[in-house]
């Protein structure tokens, strides 16, 4: 533009020349008519920004609409500058906000047209999103996410109908950077995308996706079988490479597949959620496999995100909706109530009660185990005093939750609970389960002894469900074990395991170790389980988990009385 002179040329012809350019860019050009206070950008860009039109006058007014509140000022300033003819180069890095009002990182940079007398006519410039995903990738030598957005909406149109699309990942590729190197890491990245490659049928297109990630789309009518089939092509491919490179690095390739019939009618955007759903899918089910996306287990995935995220807003609120549920514990020599097992119960407005059998294990995954699992041993000796007040002998049993042995200081805020409710340390039964214990030995057994100098008793839970193993009773010495319900179940079903459970009794009792059956549910099962002579009984037959008003008026008055 150095050749012009600022009378050759107007602002309504560079108005129409942005017109002409724009939908062959994707930057946006724009024109600031300094004299007339006016602003002109690219179409295409009201598409994108919060700019309350494509023109407009009041220009640094009007940019404080849908600049990042905290650039205005580095702006306005910067304008100002230009404006009072000190500055004839604007070049600045800040943020514009999105149509969902998102800050969107961009560089405007732009020139100043001056009148003969040497003052500011004209600005005119370039907008470009810095924070943009690349179209392209340099080091597989395919085109990116952003690409495949742009073709996926211009010829895919909104549906994926005839074909399919397979997201693939490398297996562990972190482990591959950090052993050999990123550099390393590029390479196999390049090679994978050869692979890949290969494979590519006609009509297909790769792409790279994120980080060890690569996209196949479909659109000339194949299904997930032709998917399956090219899936293991890829993976002979990559084992072929492996086997070349002298097993320098060894890794496996998993896959997410996608019939364009199970995605029609959804956005590209969803289309992405559920290729990332499939290829985690294959993960989990142990990687170096392939999976084919099922509206179910996606359904059941979400379940499982919105449980989560409901589970964090009760903790953040007060723990609203988590209560204490008791289940009776009933002395089997004389049936009458020795205590009651605290049970977490968790209930929301969108899904009612939900079991613990789903809840729990999500709470474990979170780490919100410890705050919850904190509330709960406070709640549960809180039950637990208010009890005793009738019955001063009531013992209330509290499960603890492996990660709160591992992640928590458990020892210290169940002496200190146990303090602040005016509990006498001999009535608290503390449970883990078996299962627990594997991977935690050494803490667990700090754990034990610490609660064992305080009076505290301690019960192995679920014992017989698989992870039994006696030498927790001679280093752990548990003042109770409690037989599970499916060990329960067998041994009613099933004379071998009668005697197997009878002998175990006998053994337990002989090393001072008090036993509880769980799972008893009618007086025929109860009859048989007195036989084996437990020193303690749980199950229905006794009383479901109920609420405290009801545990109270079942069994706390009767007592009572």
């Amino acid at each position: 533009m150095g050749g012009y002179d600022s009378k050759d040329i107007t602002v309504e012809q560079l108005c129409r020349l942005i017109d002409m350019l724009h939908p062959c860019m994707d930057d946006y050009l724009y024109v600031y008519d300094l004299e007339n206070d006016y602003y002109y950008i690219s179409p295409e860009a009201i598409k994108h920004f919060m700019l309350p039109a494509v023109e407009f006058k009041n220009v640094v007014e009007n940019h404080s609409k849908f600049v990042y509140p905290q650039d205005i000022d580095e702006l306005q300033k910067d304008l100002q500058e230009i404006l009072a003819g000190k500055k004839d180069f604007h070049n600045l890095q800040y943020r514009w906000l999105s149509r969902h009002g998102e800050p969107i990182w961009i560089n405007c940079r732009g020139h100043v047209i001056h009148n003969e007398d040497g003052t500011p006519k004209y600005m005119i410039g370039c907008i470009n999103e810095i924070g943009a995903k690349q179209k392209a990738d340099n080091v597989s030598g395919l085109l990116g996410m952003s690409s495949m957005r742009s073709f996926f909406e211009e010829h895919v149109t909104s549906e994926l109908k005839d074909g399919y699309l397979m997201r693939l990942g490398i297996d562990d590729f972190k482990e591959i950077n950090e052993k050999l190197g990123i550099d390393y890491g590029d390479m196999v990245l390049r090679k994978t995308a050869e692979c890949i490659s290969d494979c590519i049928l006609p009509g297909q297109t790769l792409y790279r996706a994120v980080s060890d990630e690569f996209l196949i789309l479909d659109i000339q009518g194949r299904n997930a079988v032709h998917a399956a089939e090219q899936y293991q092509k890829i993976r002979q491919a990559i084992d072929h490479f492996v086997k070349n490179n002298h097993y320098e690095a060894v890794f496996t390739l998993s896959a997410g597949i996608l019939n364009g019939s199970d995605c029609e009618g959804d956005s590209f955007s969803d289309i992405m959620r559920y290729s990332e759903f499939s290829l985690n899918e294959a993960k989990r089910r142990g990687k170096n496999r392939y999976y084919v996306f099922n509206e179910d287990d996606f359904e059941r995935f979400m379940r499982r995100k919105r449980i989560i995220r409901l589970l964090r807003k009760s903790v953040n609120n007060n723990f609203e909706g988590f209560e204490a549920f008791l289940q009776p514990l009933i002395n089997a020599s004389s049936n009458t109530l020795y205590g009651a097992e605290a049970l977490m119960r968790y209930r929301t407005e969108e899904y009612g009660m939900v079991s613990p059998v789903e809840f729990i294990p999500l709470l474990e995954e979170t780490g919100l185990i410890i705050p919850v699992g904190k509330w709960m041993l406070h709640r549960s000796l809180e039950l637990c005093h208010e009890i005793q007040q009738t019955v001063p002998q009531f013992r209330i049993s509290i499960n603890i939750s492996y990660i709160q042995v591992m992640k928590s200081n458990i020892i210290s805020e169940l002496i200190s609970a146990i303090g602040e409710h005016q509990v006498d340390p001999s009535t608290v039964i503390v449970e883990l389960t078996e299962s627990g214990l594997l991977s935690t030995d050494s803490r667990v057994a700090k754990l034990w002894v610490k609660l064992k100098e305080k009076g505290i008793q301690l019960a192995l839970d679920d014992f017989g469900t698989g992870y039994s193993n006696f030498h927790y009773l001679n280093d752990l010495h548990p003042e109770i074990i409690k037989i599970d319900r499916s060990f329960t179940m067998k041994a009613i079903e099933n004379e071998y395991e009668y005697k197997l459970l009878s002998l175990m009794s006998d053994m337990v009792h002989g090393m001072d170790v008090k036993v509880c059956v769980e799972g008893i549910e009618n007086l025929e099962e109860l009859e048989k389980m007195l036989k084996v002579t437990p020193d303690y009984c749980q199950g229905y037959y006794f009383g479901k988990p109920c609420s405290y008003q009801k545990f109270t008026e079942t069994f706390v008055t009767p007592a009572k009385k």
